[in-house]
C-alpha cells in the first residue's frame, strides 16, 4: 500500500495542509466537505493514492476571516491549489460539502478524466435544506446553535448520520471535533449561508459540460440528501455516469460499508 505523507504549504496568504500518497497514472484529487478534513479520506490514499487537502476553514489549514468561504471561493481555491502542485489533468472525488470542487470541473472539464460523486450537496434546482442547515443559515440563530455544539450534541447528532445503530466511529468523530473551533464554524456559516437554493441550482447549471465518466454513489439512509440526488446528478452530468445505491448506508457511506474504497479506487484505476 502507498505510504500517505503530510505536507503544508502557503497558497494564496492561507496555510494548506494536505496528505498525498504515491499514485500510478492520473493523480487523484479527494474534497471532503463539512465540518470533516482531509482524514476522511486516509484508507482512500493508503489504498489507491492520490491527494487530498484540508479545505480552508477546516482541519489543519488555515482559517483567516478573509478567505471567501462561498461556493466560487472554494472553486477558485482548488483550482489553485493544483496549479501550486503542478496537476493538470487529474480523477475527483466528492463527498458533502465537497461538490464545490464540481465548479472547478466545469470550468475546466478537459482536466477531469474521472468522477466520483459520494453524497454531495446538490448543485441542482430544488434542494431543500436539512433542519441543522436552516438554522445555520439565519443570522444571528445561526451563531447561537453552532455554539452550542459541544462534543456531547456533536455525539448525539452523529447518532442519525448514518445507517449503522449508534455514534460515528470515535476516530471519525475525534477528528471533527478536535479541529471543530470558531474558524470552522465560521467557515459552515458563511458556506451555507452562500447556499441558497438559487445559488445551489446555479453553481450546476454547468454540469453538462463534464464529460468525464462519472460514478454517483448514494447511501439511501442519508438523512440529509435523499438518494433522488443521485440519479439526478448522473443525469445532469455530461458523460456516462453509473449509479450505486447503497441501502445500508448513510451519508457517509464507506463507514457503513468499508468496500466501497475498493470500489471506487477500481473505478478510478479502470482507465489506467
Amino acid at each position: 500500500m502507498p505510504a500517505v505523507e503530510e505536507h503544508h504549504a502557503e497558497l494564496d496568504g492561507t496555510r494548506v495542509f494536505w496528505r498525498s500518497a504515491p499514485q500510478t497514472g492520473t493523480p487523484t484529487l479527494y474534497v471532503h466537505g463539512t465540518p470533516t478534513n482531509a482524514d476522511d479520506w486516509t484508507a482512500f490514499l493508503a489504498l489507491g493514492g492520490g491527494i487530498a487537502p484540508d479545505l480552508p476553514g477546516f482541519g489543519r489549514s488555515g482559517k483567516a476571516n478573509t478567505f471567501d468561504y462561498t461556493i466560487a471561493g472554494y472553486g477558485r481555491f482548488v483550482e489553485a491549489f493544483l496549479d501550486l502542485l503542478e496537476v493538470d489533468r487529474l480523477n475527483l472525488v466528492v463527498h458533502d460539502w465537497g461538490a464545490v470542487a464540481l465548479t472547478f470541473a466545469e470550468r475546466f472539464p478537459e482536466r477531469v478524466a474521472r468522477l466520483v460523486v459520494i453524497d454531495a450537496v446538490p448543485l441542482l434546482p430544488g434542494y431543500t435544506w436539512h433542519r441543522l442547515a436552516r438554522a445555520w443559515r439565519r443570522f444571528g440563530v445561526g451563531e447561537v446553535v453552532m455554539g452550542s455544539m459541544v462534543e456531547r450534541v456533536v455525539r448525539r447528532i452523529s447518532q442519525g448520520v448514518n445507517a449503522t445503530p449508534g455514534e460515528l466511529p470515535d476516530e471519525y468523530l475525534r477528528s471533527w471535533i478536535d479541529h471543530f473551533d470558531e474558524g470552522t464554524q465560521r467557515a459552515i456559516l458563511k458556506l451555507h449561508r452562500d447556499g441558497s437554493p438559487d445559488r445551489l441550482a446555479a453553481a450546476g447549471e454547468q454540469l453538462g459540460r463534464i464529460v468525464a465518466p462519472a460514478l454517483v454513489v448514494w447511501g439511501a439512509q442519508d438523512p440529509y440528501i435523499g438518494p433522488s440526488f443521485a440519479d439526478r446528478y448522473a443525469e445532469a452530468l455530461g458523460g456516462p455516469a453509473e449509479v450505486v445505491l447503497l441501502e445500508d448506508a448513510g451519508h457517509v457511506p464507506w463507514l457503513d460499508r468499508p468496500d466501497l474504497v475498493e470500489r471506487v479506487v477500481e473505478f478510478l484505476e479502470a482507465s489506467e
